[in-house]
Protein backbone atom coordinates (compact mmCIF):
# COMPACT_ATOMS: atom_id res chain seq x y z
CA UNK A 1 0.00 0.00 0.00
CA UNK A 2 1.43 3.74 -0.88
CA UNK A 3 1.65 5.95 2.24
CA UNK A 4 -1.15 8.58 1.88
CA UNK A 5 0.18 10.89 5.14
CA UNK A 6 2.26 13.70 2.52
CA UNK A 7 4.46 14.70 5.57
CA UNK A 8 5.17 11.39 5.70
CA UNK A 9 6.64 11.03 2.86
CA UNK A 10 8.08 14.09 2.87
CA UNK A 11 9.62 14.56 5.96
CA UNK A 12 11.53 18.08 5.78
CA UNK A 13 8.43 19.52 5.03
CA UNK A 14 7.66 22.30 7.12
CA UNK A 15 4.39 22.50 8.81
CA UNK A 16 4.97 26.84 9.15
CA UNK A 17 6.48 28.86 7.09
CA UNK A 18 8.13 32.75 6.17
CA UNK A 19 6.56 34.54 3.10
CA UNK A 20 8.75 37.70 2.53
CA UNK A 21 7.16 40.37 0.45
CA UNK A 22 9.65 42.31 -2.48
CA UNK A 23 6.66 43.97 -4.57
CA UNK A 24 7.63 47.51 -3.91
CA UNK A 25 11.50 46.99 -5.00
CA UNK A 26 11.77 44.05 -7.06
CA UNK A 27 8.17 44.49 -8.39
CA UNK A 28 8.08 47.85 -9.11
CA UNK A 29 12.16 47.95 -10.72
CA UNK A 30 10.58 45.91 -13.82
CA UNK A 31 7.85 48.60 -14.75
CA UNK A 32 8.23 50.94 -17.43
CA UNK A 33 6.68 53.60 -15.37
CA UNK A 34 7.15 55.40 -12.11
CA UNK A 35 4.85 53.96 -9.49
CA UNK A 36 4.10 57.13 -7.08
CA UNK A 37 6.27 57.20 -4.00
CA UNK A 38 2.51 57.17 -2.32
CA UNK A 39 1.43 54.11 -3.72
CA UNK A 40 5.19 52.78 -2.72
CA UNK A 41 4.23 53.19 0.73
CA UNK A 42 0.65 52.46 0.78
CA UNK A 43 1.61 48.70 -0.18
CA UNK A 44 4.35 48.60 1.65
CA UNK A 45 2.79 49.89 5.22
CA UNK A 46 -0.61 47.32 3.99
CA UNK A 47 1.69 44.40 3.80
CA UNK A 48 3.17 44.42 6.61
CA UNK A 49 -0.85 45.45 8.03
CA UNK A 50 -1.86 42.18 6.44
CA UNK A 51 1.03 39.92 7.71
CA UNK A 52 4.35 40.81 6.65
CA UNK A 53 7.56 40.79 8.63
CA UNK A 54 10.34 40.83 6.27
CA UNK A 55 9.95 43.34 3.31
CA UNK A 56 12.05 44.64 0.77
CA UNK A 57 11.31 48.19 -0.16
CA UNK A 58 14.26 50.20 -2.58
CA UNK A 59 17.57 50.04 -4.11
CA UNK A 60 19.74 52.37 -2.40
CA UNK A 61 21.98 52.19 -5.90
CA UNK A 62 22.78 54.75 -8.18
CA UNK A 63 19.14 56.13 -8.87
CA UNK A 64 20.44 57.68 -12.64
CA UNK A 65 20.68 54.59 -13.41
CA UNK A 66 17.30 53.01 -11.71
CA UNK A 67 15.36 56.16 -11.34
CA UNK A 68 12.24 54.15 -9.92
CA UNK A 69 14.05 54.49 -6.58
CA UNK A 70 14.68 57.90 -6.83
CA UNK A 71 12.22 58.42 -3.56
CA UNK A 72 13.91 55.45 -1.79
CA UNK A 73 14.72 57.86 1.24
CA UNK A 74 10.72 59.35 1.71
CA UNK A 75 9.86 55.30 1.62
CA UNK A 76 12.26 54.70 4.68
CA UNK A 77 11.18 57.62 6.34
CA UNK A 78 7.45 56.82 5.62
CA UNK A 79 8.24 53.10 7.47
CA UNK A 80 10.59 54.24 10.42
CA UNK A 81 7.87 57.09 11.18
CA UNK A 82 5.85 57.44 14.60
CA UNK A 83 2.46 57.65 12.78
CA UNK A 84 3.10 54.05 11.34
CA UNK A 85 4.83 52.09 14.42
CA UNK A 86 1.77 53.64 16.21
CA UNK A 87 -0.55 51.57 13.46
CA UNK A 88 1.75 48.78 13.90
CA UNK A 89 0.72 48.96 18.00
CA UNK A 90 -3.26 49.34 17.16
CA UNK A 91 -3.32 46.34 15.36
CA UNK A 92 -0.99 44.45 17.66
CA UNK A 93 1.38 44.11 15.08
CA UNK A 94 5.81 44.47 17.15
CA UNK A 95 7.27 46.67 15.18
CA UNK A 96 10.63 44.96 16.88
CA UNK A 97 9.40 42.31 14.91
CA UNK A 98 9.74 43.69 11.14
CA UNK A 99 12.65 43.27 9.16
CA UNK A 100 12.97 46.01 6.21
CA UNK A 101 15.64 45.28 3.64
CA UNK A 102 16.93 47.07 0.78
CA UNK A 103 19.37 45.76 -2.00
CA UNK A 104 22.63 47.92 -2.15
CA UNK A 105 24.53 45.57 -5.08
CA UNK A 106 27.24 47.69 -4.59
CA UNK A 107 29.86 49.65 -2.09
CA UNK A 108 28.55 53.06 -3.00
CA UNK A 109 25.04 51.65 -2.19
CA UNK A 110 26.08 50.14 1.69
CA UNK A 111 27.37 52.92 2.21
CA UNK A 112 24.34 54.82 1.72
CA UNK A 113 22.29 52.71 3.65
CA UNK A 114 24.90 52.62 7.01
CA UNK A 115 24.37 56.41 6.25
CA UNK A 116 20.51 56.37 6.58
CA UNK A 117 20.95 54.16 9.49
CA UNK A 118 22.68 57.02 11.33
CA UNK A 119 19.71 58.91 10.24
CA UNK A 120 17.42 56.77 11.95
CA UNK A 121 15.59 55.42 9.23
CA UNK A 122 18.27 53.08 7.54
CA UNK A 123 17.36 49.33 6.76
CA UNK A 124 17.56 46.86 9.07
CA UNK A 125 19.20 44.45 6.32
CA UNK A 126 20.51 44.76 3.08
CA UNK A 127 21.81 42.53 -0.17
CA UNK A 128 24.16 41.84 -2.42
CA UNK A 129 23.98 40.01 -5.62
CA UNK A 130 26.33 37.42 -7.10
CA UNK A 131 25.54 35.01 -10.15
CA UNK A 132 27.16 31.49 -10.35
CA UNK A 133 27.46 32.67 -14.38
CA UNK A 134 29.44 35.30 -14.80
CA UNK A 135 28.62 37.15 -17.86
CA UNK A 136 25.28 37.01 -16.11
CA UNK A 137 26.96 38.54 -12.92
CA UNK A 138 29.23 41.39 -14.80
CA UNK A 139 25.70 42.62 -16.48
CA UNK A 140 24.48 43.34 -12.58
CA UNK A 141 27.28 44.64 -11.03
CA UNK A 142 29.95 45.43 -13.73
CA UNK A 143 32.94 43.60 -11.99
CA UNK A 144 34.55 40.09 -12.36
CA UNK A 145 33.26 37.59 -9.53
CA UNK A 146 36.50 37.47 -7.38
CA UNK A 147 36.86 41.38 -7.66
CA UNK A 148 32.73 41.27 -6.40
CA UNK A 149 33.85 38.59 -3.32
CA UNK A 150 36.31 40.76 -1.98
CA UNK A 151 33.66 44.03 -2.17
CA UNK A 152 31.26 41.79 -0.64
CA UNK A 153 33.69 41.05 2.19
CA UNK A 154 34.02 44.74 3.19
CA UNK A 155 30.97 45.71 2.70
CA UNK A 156 29.73 43.06 5.29
CA UNK A 157 32.27 43.99 7.46
CA UNK A 158 30.78 47.48 7.53
CA UNK A 159 27.25 46.30 7.90
CA UNK A 160 27.74 44.41 11.00
CA UNK A 161 29.72 47.29 12.36
CA UNK A 162 26.51 49.57 11.72
CA UNK A 163 24.14 46.82 13.23
CA UNK A 164 22.86 45.82 9.30
CA UNK A 165 22.76 42.57 8.40
CA UNK A 166 23.55 41.30 4.62
CA UNK A 167 22.12 38.70 2.87
CA UNK A 168 23.78 37.31 -0.15
CA UNK A 169 21.98 36.27 -2.91
CA UNK A 170 23.20 33.35 -5.23
CA UNK A 171 21.70 33.50 -9.05
CA UNK A 172 21.24 31.59 -12.12
CA UNK A 173 21.39 28.47 -9.85
CA UNK A 174 19.07 26.93 -12.23
CA UNK A 175 20.42 28.94 -15.77
CA UNK A 176 20.92 32.04 -17.32
CA UNK A 177 19.44 34.01 -19.74
CA UNK A 178 22.99 34.84 -20.83
CA UNK A 179 25.49 32.17 -20.71
CA UNK A 180 23.44 29.62 -19.52
CA UNK A 181 23.01 26.83 -16.64
CA UNK A 182 26.30 26.64 -14.53
CA UNK A 183 26.45 23.39 -12.14
CA UNK A 184 24.08 22.73 -8.77
CA UNK A 185 26.99 22.07 -6.93
CA UNK A 186 28.80 25.47 -7.76
CA UNK A 187 26.10 27.56 -6.48
CA UNK A 188 26.53 25.14 -2.99
CA UNK A 189 29.70 26.64 -3.05
CA UNK A 190 28.80 29.98 -3.47
CA UNK A 191 26.35 29.82 -0.99
CA UNK A 192 29.13 28.18 1.12
CA UNK A 193 30.90 31.52 0.36
CA UNK A 194 28.41 33.61 1.54
CA UNK A 195 28.12 32.22 5.01
CA UNK A 196 32.02 31.91 5.50
CA UNK A 197 32.41 36.25 4.92
CA UNK A 198 29.80 36.58 7.44
CA UNK A 199 26.18 37.13 4.86
CA UNK A 200 23.41 36.51 7.78
CA UNK A 201 21.26 34.59 5.41
CA UNK A 202 21.05 33.63 1.65
CA UNK A 203 18.71 34.23 -0.94
CA UNK A 204 18.68 30.99 -3.84
CA UNK A 205 17.49 32.66 -6.92
CA UNK A 206 16.07 31.83 -10.35
CA UNK A 207 16.30 35.31 -12.22
CA UNK A 208 14.70 33.95 -15.08
CA UNK A 209 12.44 30.96 -14.43
CA UNK A 210 14.39 28.30 -15.47
CA UNK A 211 13.87 26.22 -12.77
CA UNK A 212 12.18 22.86 -12.85
CA UNK A 213 10.96 20.93 -9.53
CA UNK A 214 13.07 17.99 -9.92
CA UNK A 215 16.14 20.23 -10.08
CA UNK A 216 14.51 22.46 -7.68
CA UNK A 217 14.15 19.32 -5.08
CA UNK A 218 17.58 18.53 -6.06
CA UNK A 219 19.36 21.53 -4.97
CA UNK A 220 17.70 22.36 -1.71
CA UNK A 221 18.20 18.98 -0.56
CA UNK A 222 21.87 19.12 -1.67
CA UNK A 223 21.90 22.64 0.55
CA UNK A 224 20.00 21.39 3.55
CA UNK A 225 22.42 18.76 3.50
CA UNK A 226 25.46 21.04 3.60
CA UNK A 227 23.97 23.63 5.69
CA UNK A 228 21.13 22.12 7.72
CA UNK A 229 19.85 25.40 9.00
CA UNK A 230 16.37 26.59 7.48
CA UNK A 231 16.44 29.89 8.16
CA UNK A 232 19.82 30.31 6.64
CA UNK A 233 17.90 29.86 3.56
CA UNK A 234 15.55 31.98 1.40
CA UNK A 235 13.68 30.54 -1.94
CA UNK A 236 13.35 32.94 -5.02
CA UNK A 237 11.81 32.13 -7.77
CA UNK A 238 10.60 34.10 -11.83
CA UNK A 239 8.18 33.02 -13.95
CA UNK A 240 8.27 32.57 -17.21
CA UNK A 241 6.70 29.05 -18.14
CA UNK A 242 4.40 29.22 -15.38
CA UNK A 243 6.14 26.88 -13.20
CA UNK A 244 7.24 28.86 -10.26
CA UNK A 245 4.17 26.93 -8.14
CA UNK A 246 5.64 23.60 -9.03
CA UNK A 247 9.55 24.85 -8.01
CA UNK A 248 7.35 26.53 -4.88
CA UNK A 249 5.88 22.75 -3.80
CA UNK A 250 9.22 20.96 -4.96
CA UNK A 251 11.68 23.42 -2.25
CA UNK A 252 8.60 22.33 0.30
CA UNK A 253 9.18 19.37 0.31
CA UNK A 254 12.95 19.46 0.12
CA UNK A 255 12.31 21.24 3.61
CA UNK A 256 13.01 25.13 2.92
CA UNK A 257 10.54 27.39 5.08
CA UNK A 258 11.30 30.70 4.21
CA UNK A 259 10.07 31.96 0.17
CA UNK A 260 9.21 35.31 -0.99
CA UNK A 261 6.80 36.71 -4.26
CA UNK A 262 5.37 39.90 -5.43
CA UNK A 263 1.93 40.79 -5.82
CA UNK A 264 0.46 40.17 -9.02
CA UNK A 265 3.76 38.08 -9.84
CA UNK A 266 5.73 41.90 -11.03
CA UNK A 267 9.43 42.20 -11.23
CA UNK A 268 11.98 41.47 -13.39
CA UNK A 269 14.82 42.97 -14.79
CA UNK A 270 15.13 46.61 -14.21
CA UNK A 271 13.71 48.77 -16.90
CA UNK A 272 15.40 50.67 -19.37
CA UNK A 273 12.53 52.83 -19.94
CA UNK A 274 11.02 54.89 -17.88
CA UNK A 275 7.67 56.93 -18.33
CA UNK A 276 8.94 59.09 -21.72
CA UNK A 277 12.71 58.19 -21.26
CA UNK A 278 15.19 55.55 -21.87
CA UNK A 279 16.91 55.20 -19.11
CA UNK A 280 20.58 52.92 -18.26
CA UNK A 281 18.88 50.09 -15.68
CA UNK A 282 20.65 46.76 -16.42
CA UNK A 283 21.13 47.16 -20.65
CA UNK A 284 19.36 45.36 -23.23
CA UNK A 285 16.11 43.08 -22.08
CA UNK A 286 17.15 39.45 -21.69
CA UNK A 287 13.27 38.77 -23.10
CA UNK A 288 10.99 39.47 -25.97
CA UNK A 289 7.85 40.11 -23.90
CA UNK A 290 7.06 41.14 -20.75
CA UNK A 291 4.11 39.60 -19.61
CA UNK A 292 5.93 36.45 -19.60
CA UNK A 293 8.20 37.49 -17.30
CA UNK A 294 8.01 38.15 -13.28
CA UNK A 295 8.22 36.71 -9.82
CA UNK A 296 6.42 34.33 -7.81
CA UNK A 297 3.18 35.61 -7.66
CA UNK A 298 2.26 36.18 -3.91
CA UNK A 299 -1.27 36.07 -3.81
CA UNK A 300 -1.19 32.55 -5.43
CA UNK A 301 1.49 31.28 -3.94
CA UNK A 302 -0.14 32.34 0.32
CA UNK A 303 -3.22 30.54 -1.47
CA UNK A 304 -1.23 27.32 -2.36
CA UNK A 305 0.51 27.23 1.06
CA UNK A 306 -2.76 28.03 3.19
CA UNK A 307 -4.72 25.38 1.37
CA UNK A 308 -1.87 22.83 2.05
CA UNK A 309 -2.67 23.74 6.16
CA UNK A 310 0.87 25.22 6.45
CA UNK A 311 0.90 28.13 8.96
CA UNK A 312 1.77 31.68 7.66
CA UNK A 313 0.93 34.68 9.25
CA UNK A 314 -1.14 36.35 6.74
CA UNK A 315 -4.45 37.85 6.43
CA UNK A 316 -5.22 36.24 3.10
CA UNK A 317 -8.25 37.99 1.96
CA UNK A 318 -6.69 41.37 2.78
CA UNK A 319 -3.85 40.45 0.39
CA UNK A 320 -5.73 39.41 -2.36
CA UNK A 321 -7.53 42.62 -2.23
CA UNK A 322 -4.14 44.18 -2.38
CA UNK A 323 -3.44 42.36 -5.28
CA UNK A 324 -6.79 44.12 -7.13
CA UNK A 325 -5.62 47.35 -6.13
CA UNK A 326 -2.36 46.25 -7.40
CA UNK A 327 -4.28 45.82 -11.08
CA UNK A 328 -5.34 49.96 -10.73
CA UNK A 329 -1.85 50.81 -9.87
CA UNK A 330 -0.49 49.37 -12.75
CA UNK A 331 -3.26 49.85 -15.32
CA UNK A 332 -3.68 46.24 -16.43
CA UNK A 333 -4.37 42.63 -15.61
CA UNK A 334 -1.37 41.20 -13.49
CA UNK A 335 -0.56 37.08 -12.73
CA UNK A 336 -3.01 36.51 -9.96
CA UNK A 337 -5.51 33.92 -10.37
CA UNK A 338 -6.32 34.05 -6.61
CA UNK A 339 -6.72 37.52 -6.61
CA UNK A 340 -9.47 37.80 -9.43
CA UNK A 341 -10.92 33.97 -8.12
CA UNK A 342 -10.56 33.84 -4.71
CA UNK A 343 -9.83 30.99 -2.30
CA UNK A 344 -11.22 27.35 -2.94
CA UNK A 345 -14.00 27.40 -0.56
CA UNK A 346 -14.44 23.90 1.10
CA UNK A 347 -18.15 24.78 1.99
CA UNK A 348 -19.03 25.60 -1.64
CA UNK A 349 -20.90 28.12 -3.13
CA UNK A 350 -24.61 27.05 -2.39
CA UNK A 351 -26.15 30.63 -3.92
CA UNK A 352 -25.84 28.76 -7.52
CA UNK A 353 -27.68 25.81 -6.21
CA UNK A 354 -30.29 24.99 -8.33
CA UNK A 355 -33.80 24.73 -6.80
CA UNK A 356 -35.95 21.61 -6.42
CA UNK A 357 -33.45 18.96 -5.95
CA UNK A 358 -34.67 18.31 -2.56
CA UNK A 359 -37.96 17.98 -3.71
CA UNK A 360 -37.35 15.67 -6.79
CA UNK A 361 -35.58 13.54 -4.00
CA UNK A 362 -38.66 12.98 -2.24
CA UNK A 363 -40.83 12.60 -5.13
CA UNK A 364 -38.27 9.51 -5.87
CA UNK A 365 -38.49 8.29 -2.44
CA UNK A 366 -34.70 8.63 -1.71
CA UNK A 367 -33.75 9.53 1.40
CA UNK A 368 -31.31 12.89 1.89
CA UNK A 369 -28.24 11.95 1.25
CA UNK A 370 -28.60 8.88 -0.56
CA UNK A 371 -25.88 8.18 -3.56
CA UNK A 372 -26.85 4.86 -4.74
CA UNK A 373 -29.98 3.28 -6.40
CA UNK A 374 -31.70 1.40 -3.51
CA UNK A 375 -30.78 -2.26 -4.57
CA UNK A 376 -27.13 -1.25 -5.04
CA UNK A 377 -24.68 -2.70 -2.57
CA UNK A 378 -23.28 -0.47 -0.02
CA UNK A 379 -19.79 -0.72 -0.75
CA UNK A 380 -18.72 -0.88 -4.32
CA UNK A 381 -16.64 -3.97 -5.71
CA UNK A 382 -13.93 -3.54 -7.69
CA UNK A 383 -14.25 -6.21 -11.18
CA UNK A 384 -11.42 -8.57 -10.77
CA UNK A 385 -9.82 -7.30 -13.93
CA UNK A 386 -8.83 -4.32 -11.81
CA UNK A 387 -7.50 -5.61 -8.50
CA UNK A 388 -4.54 -5.59 -7.25
CA UNK A 389 -2.77 -8.86 -8.05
Amino acid sequence: MAEYDYWKIFPRMPRQVTIGDITVRDGFQHLEKFISTRAKIFYAQEMILAGCRHIEITNLGNPYVMPQFSDAEEVLTALRSDRFKTRCQRQGIPYEDLCISAVTIRESGVDRAIALKEKGIGPDRCLMMVSTEEEHHFANSGTTLPEYWEEAERCIKKCRDAGIEMCGTVSTIWGSPIAGATSLKEAVEFATRWLEIGASDIEHADHDGSASAPEVYRYFSMILDKIPNTSLHIAHFHETKRVASASVLAALQAGITYFEGTLGGLGGQPANFLDDSPVPGTGDYYYDDPRFVGLACLEDLLVQIDEMGIEHGYNVERVLWLGRQMEKTVGYRLRSEAAINGRTLREGHPEFARPGLEKLKEKNGEHPGQRWPAGWSSEPVLPEPYRNK
